[in-house]
């Protein structure tokens, strides 16, 4: 089954949500920070409800407090005015990050934060800094520690997770579009991809499509490495095309599995990147096919023609956003089951999806209309 996206109409959060009435913060903030989210796929979901706080207040100073390793994807956005990144160890050094993140943002004086994810230490850590109006979805027993309280309705639990945000940011006062998910490449990163891949290319001037085979949530949301290869082949032989795989450093080990199980072979920029870079290596490819990954969001949202596999999980959940997106899904009696792993141990969502699927598929949305 070959499904479009859920994009960008009906992306929008319902009529209901939207004519709820939206809070005004008198006065208006002036110093603003936004604890982003933890997952790559989750921070791109975010990223309209991230837009509405800067159109809410373009004159405000929006900072963004996230983890170190996901800090470079607002590498591009000049609309963001300070990038915060944190990293906490484990153990005693843990105790001691936790005390420099609270004392960073203290220091900053801000007067309004707000909380994408629902975890209790999130709130803790914008209390204990000082920040005066707190803002974030009633979860994890910190409600006391929020002063701008908000609750998702059905449709933002039910619906695209994009509008699970979108629902929260209007207790602050903002009031978001879920097609406004445009992802801002940094010049500088693009250059230097475009480099590396004319460094490692073996047949330049042919199409180029990116592959991410892994996916950090299980096997359950992974087509078959041996059928990795099989679409690298199939793409070499229909589109006289070279495959770029792309993924986290902890994923290079999939990716040189997927290269040899072609015989075409592939350019592996998995741990030769970080998310800026991939970020900027996605624009310049003239497609991308993966799993439900943090990758495939990037390439959706980018807007390249973006052919997503699903297994376990949701497509209506958290199916790619953007103009040019198609997911390949086989809804099984016990589709979707959310699990990492197959309870059955057949993976039959997966392996049922053949590799002819996902090449008809990227052709057919790279065809002039």
């Amino acid at each position: 089954m070959i499904l479009e996206s859920e994009n960008i109409r009906r992306h929008e959060a319902p009529a209901s949500a939207q004519s709820a009435p939206v809070v005004t913060l008198d006065p208006p903030p002036g110093r603003i920070l936004v604890k982003e989210v933890n997952w790559l796929g989750d921070v791109v979901m975010s990223l309209p409800a991230l837009r509405a706080i800067r159109r809410a207040w373009p004159r405000a100073h929006l900072a963004v407090l996230i983890k170190k390793e996901l800090a470079s994807f607002f590498d591009g956005a000049r609309w963001i005015d300070e990038v915060i990144p944190y990293s906490v160890g484990r153990g005693l050094s843990g105790f001691f990050d936790r005390r420099r993140i609270v004392g960073e943002i203290r220091s900053r004086r801000f007067d309004l934060g707000v909380l994408f994810p629902n975890s209790f230490e999130s709130a803790l850590w914008i209390t204990m800094a000082g920040i005066r109006r707190r803002a974030g979805f009633v979860a994890d027993a910190r409600g006391s520690m929020l002063t701008l309280k908000a609750a998702p309705p059905p449709e933002a639990v039910t619906g695209h997770q994009v509008n699970y945000w979108l629902a929260m940011v209007r207790a602050t006062g903002a009031d978001g579009r879920a097609d406004d998910f445009a992802i801002d490449v940094h010049e500088p990163h693009r250059e230097r991809m475009r480099e590396w891949l004319s460094a490692n290319r073996k047949r330049p001037g042919r199409p180029i499509f990116a592959i991410a085979p892994a996916a950090a949530y299980g096997p359950a949301k992974e087509w078959p490495a041996e059928s990795y290869g099989a679409l690298i082949d199939l793409l070499a032989r229909r589109e006289d095309a070279e495959v770029v795989l792309v993924g986290a450093p902890s994923e290079r080990a999939k990716c040189e599995e997927v290269a040899a199980a072609s015989q075409a072979g592939a350019i592996i920029a998995a741990g030769h990147t970080n998310i800026g870079q991939l970020i900027a290596l996605l624009s310049l490819c003239d497609g991308f096919i993966g799993n439900d990954s943090g990758c495939m969001h990037i390439a959706g949202a980018i807007g390249i023609p973006t052919v997503a596999i699903f297994g376990s999980t949701n497509p209506n959940r958290t199916g790619p956003m953007g103009p040019k997106t198609r997911v390949i899904y086989r809804k099984l009696e016990c589709s979707p089951c959310l699990a990492r792993t197959c309870r059955f141990g057949h993976y039959n969502c997966l392996t049922r999806i053949e590799a002819a699927e996902l090449v008809d598929a990227i052709v057919a949305m790279r065809a002039p209309h």
